[in-house]
């Protein structure tokens, strides 16, 4: 079983952009690419990260604008396997 995310790792996600959703206990932020091709390419990263972690965002792409949403369904809310890929997603 994950361990629910820390108050500290929470705070920090919220000041590098990310947002709590108001229907549910999830992270969402939209990242913004110059065109087609570097959005597909930062999720084809991303997703790489994703697989190593065995735990795979809810997201959806429209041309140069990635939005993503983060829980871990298993928890029932957000855990440390958010604030882990939220990181990687942010490196990238």
């Amino acid at each position: 079983m994950t361990d629910k995310i820390s108050p500290a790792d929470l705070d920090a996600l919220l000041e590098n952009g990310w947002s709590k959703t108001d229907d549910r206990d999830a992270l969402t932020k939209t990242f913004k690419f110059e065109n087609f091709v570097e959005a597909w390419g930062w999720m084809s990263r991303a997703a790489i990260h994703a697989e190593k972690l065995n735990h795979h965002p809810e997201w959806s792409n429209v041309y140069n604008r990635v939005e993503v949403v983060l829980t871990t369904h298993d928890t029932g809310g957000l855990s440390e396997l958010d604030a882990k890929l939220a990181q990687k997603m942010d490196a990238l």
